[in-house]
Formats: structure tokens, sequence, C-alpha cells
């Protein structure tokens, strides 16, 4: 199996367990959410904030909903 194959299957699999990891605890990000948070912290950016941001900006989304 080419490098590349067995690069692709890691990430496919390791998503998939992410997958399942977020479903169980109702995070509500979907695969290409948390397709882009793993490159995210991959890339350095710290995990903590990242979660952060989210919550804001759900937090936002929430309120500008009730305005509406």
């Amino acid at each position: 199996m080419p490098p590349d194959d067995t690069k692709r299957r890691a990430a496919r699999e390791t998503i998939d367990i992410l997958d399942e990891i977020s479903t169980l605890l109702n995070t509500h990000l979907d695969r290409q959410s948390l397709s882009y948070c793993v490159s995210l912290i991959e890339n350095g950016v710290s995990p903590e904030a990242l979660a952060n941001v989210i919550r804001e900006l759900r937090a936002q989304s929430a309120q500008l909903e009730t305005k509406a």
C-alpha cells in the first residue's frame, strides 16, 4: 500500500473515532468541523483556546437567533 493511502486511511480512522466520541459527548460537531479542529490543533492552535472560540461562536449565534 502506498504511503499516501496509509496516511489517508489513518486520518479517516482518526476522524471516525473522533466522530463517535463527538456523538457520545453530544458536541454537535460534524465530521468536517472535527476535521478542521484536528488540523488546527496539529498546526499549533491551543485546544483550550479552540474550545473557547467554539463556545463563544455558539453563544453569539444563539443570541442572534433569539433576536430574530
